[in-house]
């Protein structure tokens, strides 16, 4: 349902309350004093509205201005409607995640929806059934764009926003681990720099790179390692390292899950590998977006 916007010109809301004031009062010094305004300006506003109605409206009566059919029947079409825009600018409807209705988009890699969803989906299933997540892959480079275009709702992503925009709420703190198939390959732990260097290696890559941070770190050491494969997807990995004596380093969360579904075993680098952030990203014009907010609260405690 569209308005007329040429229709409202003439129409000022202060005029349609003056109107239910000398409604319900039924005396221009009596509503002037509910108003705070002058008698004088009371006066100028009802012959405003006589002139916006083609009504007199109010007509003396002793004492009394006593309203006209169509002041009644006006009367009774606006009560309602400010009413209701009363409540809605003054008072906002309450969240209840049991009743809400809406889909959400989320962004996330596929090993941050492997970390959170099979944890995520039972919450939403039990506490809010009408809230609709669809995800969508993303990656920390694209985040920030898609998030102003309103592609997403949120993202659960290690970008640092380039915008001050995009609001950032960590959720944790990461570490690597060091992943290998005990059936394949057998290490100690911690794994030097050099052993670390002479493996091969499986790695993901959002832009088909062959280098990251960590061949930053072994360069300065004077070491270089064999990828022999990059991927952007972290899903092909279990398969890679139960079949081929190889490596990948990922993080600590979701190394911790796999060892448990496929019996490998982890190990830290002994390389001072900073630590990385995962975080909630959304638009701020959505701070005010209810059942968002709702689902970024539960999505932190479920980082915990």
């Amino acid at each position: 349902m569209s308005i007329n916007e040429n229709d409202f010109r003439g129409v000022d809301l202060n005029l349609l309350i003056t109107f239910m004031v000398m409604f319900r009062e039924q005396h221009v010094s009596a509503a002037a004093s509910k108003l705070h305004l002058g008698q004088p300006a009371v006066s100028a506003s009802l012959a405003r509205l006589r002139n916006l109605f083609n009504d007199p409206l109010f007509i003396r009566s002793g004492q009394r201005m006593q309203p006209t059919f169509r002041a009644i029947e006006l009367h009774q079409s606006l009560l309602p409607l400010l009413s209701q825009l009363q409540s809605s600018i003054f008072t906002p409807p309450a969240f209840d995640p049991a009743t809400v209705q809406v889909a959400l988009t989320l962004g996330m890699t596929d090993w941050v929806e492997m970390l959170l969803m099979p944890k995520l989906l039972p919450v939403l299933a039990r506490e809010a059934p009408g809230l609709r997540v669809n995800t969508v892959v993303s990656d920390p480079f694209t985040d920030t764009p898609r998030l102003e275009k309103g592609e997403l709702d949120m993202a659960v992503s290690v970008a640092i926003p380039s915008t001050q925009h995009i609001c950032r709420a960590v959720v944790a703190p990461m570490n690597f681990l060091v992943l290998w198939d005990p059936a394949q390959l057998t290490l100690a732990t911690p794994v030097s720099p050099e052993h670390y260097a002479a493996l091969r290696h499986v790695m993901v890559s959002y832009k088909s790179a062959s280098r990251s941070q960590i061949d930053a770190l072994l360069e300065a050491k004077g070491l270089s390692r064999d990828v022999t494969y990059s991927t952007p997807y972290f899903s092909v990995i279990p398969g890679l390292l139960k079949n081929m004596p190889v490596i990948a380093t990922i993080p600590c969360g979701l190394g911790e899950m796999w060892q448990e579904q496929f019996g490998f075993k982890s190990g830290t680098l002994d390389l001072d590998i900073p630590t990385f952030e995962v975080a909630l990203l959304w638009h701020e014009r959505n701070n005010s977006h209810a059942a968002l907010m709702w689902l970024k609260e539960v999505i932190t405690a479920l980082f915990k």
